[in-house]
């Protein structure tokens, strides 16, 4: 006959072996949940954003540059803090657009230099990096264009969604006829490097914007372009309150994507 030790520890033996096949199926689903969080996560590539400032004399010295570097030290800093669902990049380089000969390579200035920084720190970083006191001759649109190629193939970029964020007037140099080819914009090192990529030409005017709307040629490469009489009200009272801390500047946060980060559809230019 069972002592009343042998009969509660044969309750306790089944106890266990009741419970071992529970939690291996809670195992199992958690392991699952995880798995497909990660699958999740590599499924969505990451931003990776580049932001160009035209130098030349042109742009420097046509009435917007100081407010194209203000706005683009709110903007970067929306970004990087991710506020108003602004998307937050994974991959951020800051370099100029255009250079004192045709085809010169450019510095760009990663993610950190500009991480950690209030607003006010970020127009400072900006304006010693793009002094207006020397202005560039050429606007060479390229030139950046192919730098950036370059740093998402060696970086091993691809297959991420791309923005291409320019400040500029939007006018390429002048041919030697004295004629202005939009056209001779290329883009071409950037159509296969992603399936969403897209250039934001900030601060030209409607005829310019069109002309890149219209004759840039491209495939798969997207342009948007936001004219200079709209970016100059960013900071309009109605939409952005000084005294306010930017986490709160909700207005000027959704302005920011309804007309700068619109979200583009490709349209083919042969």
């Amino acid at each position: 006959m069972m002592s009343k030790g042998d009969i509660a520890h044969m309750k306790k033996r089944r106890s266990i072996q009741l419970l071992v096949p529970v939690l291996a199926l809670l195992i199992a689903v958690a392991t699952g949940c995880n798995w497909k969080t990660t699958q999740d996560a590599d499924a969505n590539p990451r931003l990776v954003m580049f932001i160009g400032v035209d130098v030349s004399g042109s742009f420097m010295n046509g009435g917007h540059f100081e407010d194209s570097i203000d706005f683009l030290a709110h903007y970067l800093y929306g970004h990087l803090h991710g506020l108003g669902d602004l998307r937050v990049p994974k991959v951020l380089f800051v370099s100029s657009i255009g250079g004192a000969e045709a085809n010169e390579p450019k510095t760009f200035y990663p993610i950190q230099t500009f991480q950690n920084k209030s607003v006010e720190e970020i127009s400072r970083t900006l304006h010693e990096m793009f002094p207006r006191r020397q202005p560039n001759p050429f606007t060479d649109y390229n030139a950046f264009l192919e730098q950036i190629a370059l740093m998402v193939r060696t970086k091993n970029l691809l297959m991420r969604p791309i923005s291409i964020v320019m400040v500029s007037d939007g006018k390429p140099d002048v041919s030697n006829d004295g004629l202005t080819d939009y056209r001779s914009i290329d883009v071409s090192p950037l159509e296969r490097l992603t399936r969403s990529i897209t250039i934001r030409l900030l601060y030209t005017n409607p005829v310019v914007g069109k002309n890149w709307l219209t004759k840039v040629p491209r495939r798969r490469v997207k342009i948007w372009t936001q004219d200079a009489n709209v970016m100059s009200t960013w900071d309009d009272s109605t939409l952005f309150a000084p005294q306010q801390p930017m986490a709160k500047q909700a207005r000027f946060l959704a302005w920011v994507k309804d007309n700068v980060d619109f979200g583009v559809r490709a349209h083919r230019v042969d």
